[in-house]
This record gives C-alpha cells, sequence and structure tokens, in this order.
C-alpha cells in the first residue's frame, strides 16, 4: 500500500515508491509513503483561501462542535488506530491508549471550552487602558484569527496525540492546518485525516496532511501562517533560519530536545510510601513508550545517602518489565519504532557510558518475548549511575530517546539547583517531597528552567496525572534546549493562532466592540 497525501481537496499520491513503513516489532513492510511532486505552493494557498474562508465564516462555538464531531468519529474507529499504534510503533495497549485516546481527548477538551466563547467571530483582553487626559480616549487590546495556514511538523513518537494537541487550537480559532507527521509512522495520521475526510465534518481545505518528507515546503510560508514544531532541535534551527521564515517574520514555535529530571528531595526516607512512589513513577517513564517520549524522565536526582537505595530499587522493578511483542500476553514494553531509532539509542548510551556506569541494562542481545531481537527494533532498558554529576557534561547534553536515565547524587540544595540548570531548558519535571518548605523554594527555583513541574507529595502521590503526561488544560513547551515553545494550556493555546491588535479610540466606540465578542483572558 501506497498512502496518499490530502491536499486542495484531494487524494494524490507522490512520485516514486517512498519510504518504507514498518512494523519495529518484525521489521515488515506495512506501506510505503511520499511526497515527492506533490505541489506544497499550490496546496497551502487552497487552505489559506478554501480553508481559512471556510472556518472564519463560522464563529468559535460553530467552530467547536466541529471539534467534537470529529472527535466522535475517531472515537468510533479508536480500535483501528490501536491496531495500527501496534503494527506501526510497536505500542503496548497502554501506549496506545496515551497516543489515541490523548488525541481524541483533548479535541473533546477544546470542544468544551470552544462552546464557552460562543457565537463571538474575534476576542477582547478584559479592560481598557487610559491613554491620555481626556479619559474618553482609551485603548482595547482584541485579538483575531491570523489570515494564513498553520503548518504542524510533528514528530514520529505521538502520530495521533502530535496531530490533535497542535490540531484542536488552531481549528477552533479558525486557522486551517495543515499537517506533517513524521514519515514513519504516518499511517495512523493519514487513517484518522482519511476517516474524518470521508465523515465531511470540515469545510474543504481545512485540514490537509503529507504523508512523505517536507522537501520545499518552508519556501511557500506567507505572511500570517504560523509554524508549530516538534522535533530535534537541529531540524528545528535548520528550518526557522530558513530565509523564507526570517523574510516573511511568521511566528515559530518549537518543542525539541528535552533532559527532563525527577527530584527526590532529602526529607523522603527509603521506607516512605513517597519513596516507593517515586521509584514507580521513574520506572514508569523509563518504560512507557518504550521511553520515546520528550517528556520522559533522562536525568534521575537523589540524595547522596540514599542512592543506593534507589539504584536497588529501580534495578529490581526494571528487571520485572517484560520487553517484546506488544502482542503477546504479559509485555510491558515494546520496541523503539525503527532501525534508525534504536541504533541511535545504542549510540547515545555508548556516549553517556563515558561518564556513567551501566547498572542495569546495555545489553544488545537481551531476551525479548514473542519477538526477535535480532528482526525487532528492541532496546532493553538502562539505568545509569554517576556519581560525579557535577563534574559531568554528556549526561546533562545528550538526550537518548528511548528507555534510558542517568542515576546521579546530590549533596545539597545548591546542587540541585546547579544540576537542573545543566539540562539547559526541560519540557517537565517532578518533584517528590512532603517538605512543604522545599516545596516552595523548589518549585519557584525550577520553574525558570521547565515548562511544567509536577509537585509530588504523599496527598497526591497515587491520584497525579503523571510526570510524562501532557495535560491539554497545562502549557507544554519549555525553555532553552527545549524550544522554547509553548502550546496548549487551555484557552491559551489559542494565542499562536491569533493576532493581538490595540485599537485606540473613544470609550464609547470600544465599548461596542466589546459587546459584539467576549473577554479573553487566559
Amino acid at each position: 500500500m501506497k498512502l496518499q497525501n490530502y491536499i486542495c481537496g484531494d487524494w494524490v499520491e507522490g512520485q516514486g515508491q517512498g519510504a518504507a513503513l514498518t512494523n519495529p516489532v518484525n521489521g515488515e513492510v506495512l506501506a510505503y509513503a511520499g511526497s515527492e511532486g506533490v505541489d506544497l505552493g499550490a496546496a497551502l494557498a487552497y487552505a489559506r483561501d478554501q480553508g481559512r474562508s471556510g472556518l472564519q465564516a463560522l464563529n468559535y462555538g460553530e467552530r467547536a462542535q466541529l471539534l467534537e464531531s470529529m472527535a466522535q468519529v475517531l472515537q468510533e474507529n479508536r480500535e483501528k488506530y490501536y491496531q495500527i499504534a501496534y503494527q506501526n510503533s510497536g505500542n503496548t495497549k497502554v501506549d496506545a491508549a496515551i497516543d489515541v485516546d490523548g488525541g481524541i481527548g483533548t479535541l473533546k477538551y477544546y470542544a468544551v471550552m470552544g462552546k464557552t466563547l460562543g457565537d463571538a467571530h474575534f476576542l477582547c483582553e478584559p479592560g481598557t487602558d487610559r491613554l491620555a487626559k481626556d479619559k474618553a480616549f482609551q485603548a482595547l487590546h482584541i485579538l483575531t484569527p491570523l489570515t494564513g495556514v498553520a503548518i504542524h511538523i510533528n514528530a514520529f513518537n505521538f502520530p495521533s496525540w502530535g496531530l490533535w494537541e497542535k490540531a484542536a487550537g488552531s481549528l477552533l480559532a479558525g486557522v486551517p492546518v495543515f499537517a506533517k507527521p513524521a514519515t514513519a509512522t504516518s499511517l495512523l495520521t493519514q487513517t484518522m485525516i482519511r476517516d474524518l475526510v470521508n465523515a465531511d465534518i470540515l469545510p474543504n481545505g481545512s485540514l490537509s496532511i503529507i504523508c512523505g518528507g517536507g522537501h520545499d515546503l518552508m519556501d511557500y510560508v506567507q505572511t500570517g501562517d504560523v509554524v508549530l514544531f516538534t522535533g530535534s532541535a537541529d531540524t528545528a534551527q535548520k528550518l526557522r533560519t530558513h530565509p523564507r521564515v526570517i523574510e516573511t517574520g511568521i511566528r515559530f514555535n518549537v518543542e525539541a530536545d528535552s533532559l527532563n529530571m525527577a527530584l527526590l528531595a532529602e526529607d523522603v526516607t527509603t521506607d516512605s510510601p513517597l519513596f516507593e512512589a517515586f521509584v514507580k513513577e521513574v520506572a514508569k517513564e523509563m518504560t512507557t513508550k518504550a521511553g520515546q517520549k520528550c517528556t520522559a524522565i533522562r536525568r534521575i536526582l537523589v540524595p547522596a545517602a540514599s542512592i543506593d537505595a534507589v539504584a536497588d530499587a529501580l534495578t529490581a522493578r526494571l528487571a520485572k518489565t517484560v520487553i517484546g511483542d506488544p502482542a503477546s500476553d504479559g509485555v510491558r514494553m515494546g520496541p523503539l519504532v525503527n532501525r534508525a531509532q534504536q541504533q541511535a539509542a545504542w549510540e547515545g548510551i555508548d556516549i553517556l557510558s563515558r561518564e556513567a556506569e551501566i547498572i542495569f541494562g546495555g545489553d544488545r542481545q537481551f531476551a525479548v518475548q514473542g519477538g526477535d531481537v535480532d528482526s525487532g527494533c528492541f532496546v532493553q532498558p538502562t539505568l545509569l549511575r554517576c556519581n560525579k554529576p557535577m563534574n559531568a557534561e554528556r549526561i546533562h547534553d545528550t538526550e537518548v530517546f528511548g528507555p534510558v536515565a542517568t542515576l546521579m547524587p546530590y549533596s545539597d540544595e545548591a546542587s540541585i539547583w546547579a544540576l537542573a540548570s545543566f539540562g539547559g531548558g526541560s519540557l517537565a519535571g517532578s518533584v517528590f517531597t512532603n517538605d512543604e518548605g522545599f516545596f516552595a523554594r523548589a518549585a519557584v527555583t525550577l520553574a525558570a528552567h521547565h515548562g511544567r513541574l509536577l509537585m509530588v507529595d504523599e496527598t497526591v502521590m497515587n491520584g497525579h496525572t503523571g510526570h510524562g503526561i501532557a495535560m491539554p488544560q497545562c502549557v507544554h513547551g519549555g525553555p532553552g534546549r527545549a524550544g522554547g515553545g509553548e502550546e496548549l494550556g487551555g484557552l491559551r493555546g489559542l494565542r499562536i493562532y491569533h493576532q493581538r491588535t490595540a485599537i485606540q479610540a473613544n470609550i464609547s466606540q470600544l465599548e461596542n466592540l466589546r459587546a459584539a465578542t467576549v473577554d479573553f483572558s487566559s
């Protein structure tokens, strides 16, 4: 099967055979995908013309209803998507749920939030600002939908959630979506979009997709467009410094590499329930989706006095994790997505091993259940230990995108803050503590280096949503090497798809303008 691209209201094939999409459990070729020869300039123009006009003729409430209808169609087909997630991504059922159900749930959430905006076609910020001695002359800030197209470039690890967490806000804002998923796992993305096209829910041009490479896509961006990118920092740098991107001044939002940390505070004793909760969360983050999450824990900070106990507990838990074919009973972790990612993980482990000792895993010929370690893309969960992290470099700048994390001790609070900063900016961090004073200091101090912090004490240790789960209510993104971008966050996620403009006028005219919309304070 060769995947088609959906552009200009039609399904078209790229030239040539395209890239092979494989099953990472056994190497079986599932399909081919390519976009060579597809007229990307015409595709973007069609989306700007047909898609934007169709979406922006609707109000926010009507667009929210579109999201609700989309979620319903996807919900009805979720078992099919689970099967594709297994075949093309090597996902366990839990892994597939995070991706498939996470995407559908995000659409449902934004459908509910969008209905609160009612029949408005633009938004305004609350209040006005006095500008002169004459009280009548003031300013009101309004937000209007962008006039272009939203280009969403996504990574291989979340072919469903990665699409819908961006598209939900874009479509609600009235900005058409041009999706460019990672080719390796584009089968799920394309199938979901095909189901929605067949359901005839959205205005023509609202949702487009290319399943192969982006080729000269950036050559055709225009003022009023926006790019949201998830992937490697190197690719992000290449795209956002493209001459056309710079010339047009379009918005370019990036979510890139991230060396996320988990921190065990000194007040947590090794015999406490919170200690066990910490170990459980770290092990879960290392193995869920085979560690292929941009929010997964890569660095584990623990008190020097507790590092042996943490190492023993983590090793014991990881040793119980059954790795193999996700279709086999009892398997809790599947393979990495393809050979390239497997090779990159092995190379990354070798780099980390220069500064840290492997205390569990690292075996390239380990036993797998219901699969074959030679034909599959399996990587054993690997835990390293660096006893002198303050003097190390690679454990703080090398992200191994797989089931790999490094344990490191700290001596005092000053070393905690320093080690956290060595990550260069992260999407997510977690802190396990029952100490209210430390909680407050950690939350404020670590916030500068993280887009999101999960603060866990014994009151929430059994009910929190997880270190690695990006909830639609909270912002997703991070500073520094994490890309400096920001997505989701409830209605905050609409800001990137709107132009904010200060309207200076007589206060009575401004109040008339306000009466035509709703206040937007997020």
